[in-house]
């Protein structure tokens, strides 16, 4: 009896350790490229990047036959995997291949439509259920109808004309229009993208889609519509979820349109959601809001130890991500004492550093002001000699001594 106890204990400490190696490695995922009207060599790398950022994905690119090349040879394993990025645009894929992708979606794997790749396959019937929208192609009314928002209501417009346009790149505001959603609970209900194509008139079947997100495509930059164009959508394919982000031109290196931090969270959270119908991944504090673009140009969250690493060289002229970062945590630790002290000593240590600039004192003077305690108080009242910090100073001590 004890040695058929004890195998049982291996046996489920077996299974633990194998479950804990396989949720480390990551959701298996393939990046499917190789031909695209869009800089594919830049893109693919900054998606797998993106995506193994969160630790929830283990991706690698899979690069198709040049165009014009036998597309027979290509012939991925799609079960071998539960979330494909579709960042393609190029040559139809054999027979064979389309009916493995289309099983895999259908028996429940994950797809995130990227970009160009809604161009993608205009004929293959499929494959254009699961973009929703697509736009190029020669894509007219025989393809489905324009989706889009006029006067904040949702247009299905069957009219005749071509699908697919856009003006010159630029800024532009993206709306959340269900804020309810896994992909966009708890994100702004308004912000500002960085300079980007924004898609217009894309059209198609446009079943089992949900609009999360749009942009108002403006005349005056060109191409516009004047209406409020999708911009993110999720579409339910059999079991399989799609999330489809219109977003995300590529330059070398990603470029403003891929590192904004909005295209990045709505591509992570999105991507997350393809694969398990939920998302687990906080809303990051860098989210930009409609008041101005956020860039990651490494694609990274400032993490706090980096914040106040550079948070005493700050000047109010150029970037307050780190400031942003600092104000961020301490919201998050409101009736946290012990965590509110261990962020009030960090922000003590620069104010005390000779070597900190005026800028990033005066910052934080204000941030001890409503959240200091004793600990910070006789640091403070020693500044008010100093006369570049005295008002500041002054002004913290008299918020701190009425607490």
């Amino acid at each position: 009896m004890k040695k058929q106890y004890l195998l049982i204990l291996i046996i489920a400490t077996l299974s633990f350790l194998f479950s804990a190696c396989k949720n480390e490695a990551g959701y298996k995922t393939l990046i499917i490229t190789g031909q695209n009207n869009h800089n594919w060599k830049a893109s693919s790398p900054v998606l797998k990047q993106i995506l193994e950022e969160t630790g929830l994905f283990s991706a690698e690119i899979m690069i198709t036959p040049e165009k014009g090349g036998d597309m027979k040879t290509f012939d991925p394993d799609f079960s071998k995997y539960r979330l494909v990025v579709i960042d393609y645009n190029g040559d139809s894929w054999s027979e064979r291949t389309n009916t493995a992708f289309v099983d895999f979606v259908k028996n429940g794997g994950g797809v995130v439509i990227y970009h160009a790749a809604d161009n993608s396959f205009p004929n293959w019937k499929e494959y254009n259920e699961m973009t929703g929208l697509g736009g190029w192609g020669e894509r007219n009314q025989k393809d489905g109808p324009y989706v889009y928002y006029k006067n904040n209501q949702l247009v299905t417009d069957t009219s005749a004309g071509n699908g697919g346009s856009h003006g010159k790149r630029r800024e532009f505001l993206v709306l959340t229009r269900i804020t309810d959603h896994p992909i966009t609970r708890g994100l702004p209900v308004a912000w500002l993208h960085g300079t980007d194509e924004l898609y217009s008139q894309l059209r198609g079947p446009a079943k089992n889609m949900q609009i999360l997100a749009t942009a108002f495509a403006d005349s005056a930059a060109g191409g516009g519509t004047m209406r409020d164009e999708p911009m993110l959508m999720t579409i339910t394919f059999g079991k399989g979820r799609i999330f489809h982000t219109t977003m995300g031109h590529a330059d070398v290196g990603g470029g403003p349109s891929m590192h904004c931090a909005g295209f990045i969270t709505t591509l992570q959270r999105g991507a997350e959601w393809a694969v398990t119908g939920d998302v687990t991944q906080k809303v990051p504090w860098d989210f930009p809001s409609a008041a101005g673009v956020v860039l990651r140009p490494d694609f990274k969250e400032i993490t706090l130890d980096e914040a106040f690493t550079h948070i005493g060289n700050y000047d109010i002229a150029k970037s307050t991500k780190y400031l942003s970062c600092i104000q961020s945590h301490l919201r998050s630790l409101s009736g946290d004492e012990a965590g509110l002290l261990s962020m009030e000593k960090m922000m003590v240590k620069v104010i005390k550093d000779k070597n900190a600039t005026i800028d990033s004192k005066k910052l934080l003077l204000h941030e001890l002001s409503w959240m200091g305690s004793d600990y910070s108080v006789p640091v403070i009242k020693d500044l008010e000699a100093n006369a570049e910090l005295k008002d500041e100073a002054e002004y913290a001590l008299s918020r701190l001594q009425t607490k």
